[in-house]
Order: structure tokens, then C-alpha cells, then sequence
């Protein structure tokens, strides 16, 4: 099943996605468990994706591919390092990624991402999936000065718009061995599989449901593969995944409508 978000002349609805052309049928009340359904449906072509799930929070996996943590001049973790945006940064499809005025590089960092099904705590790895709803597609957009300035990455990773999600989650696709691809304007930056995971989605759902509790629509963003960099004005970010589709953001630089480039040479972050 494909589950989204949608904004349509009646309102914001839950939906479910399928058939040729595709529809989006009205989901009553929210898609967990067993949804039921309104009867209402839309032509796809004559809505708007949302987010499709506005999460109480967003769990974040850094360093999660041997070849990234490379790349940034690190090592690979022995277990899961874990960080947390804001909800306020979740930004739906085709919304455009706002880059701060005063952050200059902003890399893209395209990731799979789950999304939980039903409230959790010390789940055992081997039961993660029971506690899954599905999986989507997230861009954990990074300021890299503003990460390298602060020696965290709360306010580089925090920003408004620094989450792009989408644009739906699809419920019955196996995780372990996707391909993830990620194009700034047609060209490809990121190519990898899920497989080269350090840590796969049973072992994170482990280590973070022995920190927090998990609530049904947190999300979960598992790492990015090697070839992060920097995105400009004026770009468009794809991503990717194999078996649940394409999330497309573009970029725009805030208070600066002509899209003069900010900033100086590209830098290095931690993640």
C-alpha cells in the first residue's frame, strides 16, 4: 500500500495511492493499523502531495555508510550515532528547500527513512518491523559551516525546510537491499544500496527504542550513502529509492531572490 498526505479542494486527507492512472482514496482519520475509507477519492494529477506524516519527532542516523563517514574524514561508528531535527523542518514534495542566508555549503543528503507504526519501547531488534508502518524517502539537508562552526549539528540540520519527505510511504517494501540514488539537475551525486548499511533498520530501531519511546509517525532517516554536496540556487534535488519512488525538492536561497551565490569554498561537516 502507498500512503500520503494530500491537500485537495476539500481539505487535507490521509490517503491511499493506487491504480492506472493513480487515485488517492480518502483514509478516515489517520492510516494506521487497518484504515478505513471515506469512499471519497481524487484523480492524483488533481491534488498535492504533502508530507506525508508530520512527525513528533525526527530521529536521525549520521554516519550509517563506511564510504560517507570516509568522505567526511571520519571513521566508522561502532554503533549507531543518533540526532534528532525538528518537526518544523519537515517539507513535503516539490516544496522548495530554503537556504539560509547567512550557511554557505548546504549539502543535500539523500536517505530511506521509516516511519513507525505504533508506539514502542525496547524493541528487539529482530521484532523492529512489527513497529513499522512503512518506509519513505528524506533529504537530511545539512549546513556544513554552521556544523563545523558549533561542533554539534542541532542548528546545521535544524533549519526550517531541512527535511524534505515524500512523497509517500509504501508499506510492504523489504528495506535491506534498495538502491538509492540521488541528482542535483539530472546529474547523479549519490548512487548506493541499502545493504551497505553499517547498522540495518533492526539494529537502529534497537538502539533508539532503548533511548526514547517511539510514537506512531516519528521518522527514522538511516544515513546517507558517500557523494553528499553542495546545492545552490536555483537547483532541484532528486532522490530516489527503488520500490517507493521519487522525492523532487527545489532550492532556493533565501533573501536572495536573484540567487547570488553566499559563502566561500565548500567545507566539511561531522555527518
Amino acid at each position: 500500500m502507498h500512503l500520503g498526505r494530500i491537500a485537495s479542494p476539500d481539505g487535507v486527507a490521509f490517503v491511499s495511492i493506487d491504480g492506472d492512472p493513480q487515485v488517492a482514496r480518502e483514509i478516515a482519520e489517520h492510516p494506521f493499523g487497518t484504515p478505513t475509507f471515506t469512499g471519497r477519492s481524487w484523480p492524483l494529477a488533481d491534488v498535492r502531495l504533502l508530507a506525508p506524516i508530520l512527525a513528533t519527532k525526527v530521529i536521525c542516523v549520521g554516519k550509517n555508510y563506511a564510504a560517507h563517514a570516509a568522505e567526511m574524514g571520519g571513521d566508522a561508528p561502532a554503533d549507531p550515532v543518533i540526532f534528532l531535527k525538528p518537526n518544523t523542518a519537515i517539507v513535503g514534495p516539490n516544496v522548495p528547500i530554503q537556504l539560509p542566508a547567512n550557511a554557505a555549503p548546504v549539502h543535500y543528503e539523500g536517505e530511506l527513512a521509516a516511519v513507525i507504526g505504533r508506539p514502542c519501547k525496547d524493541v528487539p531488534a529482530a521484532r523492529a518491523a512489527e513497529h513499522i508502518l512503512g518506509y519513505t524517502i528524506a533529504n537530511d539537508v545539512s549546513a556544513r559551516d554552521q556544523q563545523q562552526a558549533d561542533g554539534q549539528w542541532t542548528r546545521a540540520k535544524g533549519h526550517d525546510t531541512f527535511c524534505p519527505v515524500g512523497p509517500w510511504i509504501v508499506t510492504d517494501v523489504d528495506p535491506a537491499d534498495l538502491e538509492l540514488r540521488t541528482e542535483v539537475n539530472g546529474e547523479v551525486k549519490q548512487r548506493s544500496r541499502t545493504s551497505m548499511m553499517l547498522h540495518d533498520i533492526g539494529a537502529i530501531v534497537e538502539w533508539v527504542s532503548a533511548v526514547m519511546t517511539l510514537l506512531p509517525g516519528d521518522l527514522i532517516l538511516t544515513g546517507t550513502p558517500e557523494g553528499v554536496g553542495p546545492i545552490e540556487h536555483g537547483d532541484t534535488v532528486a532522490i530516489t529509492v527503488e520500490g517507493i519512488g521519487t522525492l523532487s525538492n527545489p532550492v532556493v536561497r533565501k533573501g536572495n531572490p536573484r540567487g547570488a551565490r553566499a559563502g566561500g569554498a565548500e567545507s566539511r561537516g561531522e555527518e
